[in-house]
């Protein structure tokens, strides 16, 4: 579980920095800050999964704040672009992040060694 909660906040960290490089080099959608905030949170996320993997203390706890950053972003994109905030997406990009932290929870833990013949 904890290579797949790596992957995906890996992947989710590469989205969000690519799509705010694309908005800071191309049209522009919003404003500066909220694109440079955007990237630079996808760049943490993007070192917090490697963190995650290795389970070093204080990587998940990064890679949470990065994911609550986003989450905070995507709210004020969506309140720019959209003129409101629409309740599904947002509840579906938490759930997104929410499942990855459990999965690296869960993946996380440390076993207890087996003792020799017992199942």
């Amino acid at each position: 579980m904890l290579p797949l909660a790596s992957l995906g906040m890996a992947f989710y960290g590469i989205w969000s920095a690519a799509g705010a490089a694309a908005d800071l080099v191309g049209a522009r959608a919003l404003e500066f800050w909220a694109d440079a905030a955007t990237f630079i949170f996808g760049l943490i996320l993007l070192l917090a999964a490697a963190l995650v993997r290795v389970r070093l203390p204080g990587g998940l706890a990064l890679a949470m704040g990065a994911l609550l950053g986003l989450q905070a972003l995507a709210l004020h994109r969506a309140a720019h672009l959209d003129g409101a905030v629409f309740v599904l997406p947002q509840l579906a990009r938490g759930a997104f992040a929410a499942t990855l932290v459990l999965l690296a929870l869960l993946g996380g833990r440390r076993r207890p060694p087996q003792r020799p013949g017992r199942p």
